[in-house]
């Protein structure tokens, strides 16, 4: 099945966001991002083939859409997207599935990587608010990761983490 822009993925697709520890450069984006195509291009579950899109931002979210409308993925098929990435950990030197992680947009606007305790303690000095835009991982469909991946604290889960 053809890779498929993630623009073109309907509101209900299913996804999955996974994001590096460090933002990758050029080099580790490529190499990224040709073995997921690869993966992607012949991802089944129970033999059939999946309609699938992927998007790749602030070099270090990948999301991994299906078209669940033509074919769900399987939980053996979801066990070996997962199978890959943590296969590519090593070659792109940073984690890629791992949880725990706090993403947020500092006061310059770059992409900080904490882990809960961290964000947490910033949050009790005031470093963090309610206002600070945050990265939610936990977005499942495709109408989701395109209105509400990156909103501020108070909208999401990370709101719990904040004093």
């Amino acid at each position: 099945m053809p890779l498929l822009s993630f623009d073109a993925l309907p509101d209900d697709a299913r996804v999955w966001v996974f994001a590096s520890g460090a933002p990758l450069g050029a080099e580790a984006e490529g190499e990224l991002l040709t073995a997921v195509d690869t993966f992607l291009a012949q991802w089944k579950a129970h033999g059939a083939p999946l309609t699938v899109g992927r998007d790749w931002s602030e070099h270090r979210f990948l999301t991994i859409g299906v078209d669940i409308s033509q074919e769900a993925a399987s939980g053996c098929s979801i066990d070996g997207l997962f199978r890959v990435l943590r296969g590519l950990e090593s070659t792109v030197g940073t984690t890629l599935v791992a949880g725990g992680t706090v993403y947020y947009r500092d006061a310059a606007g770059d992409v900080v990587a904490v882990d809960r305790e961290t964000f947490s303690e910033r949050g009790a000095r005031g470093e963090v608010t309610t206002e600070t835009p945050v990265f939610d991982l936990t977005v499942a469909s495709a109408a989701d990761r395109r209105g509400r991946f990156e909103t501020v604290a108070g909208n999401t889960w990370h709101r719990s983490l904040l004093p």
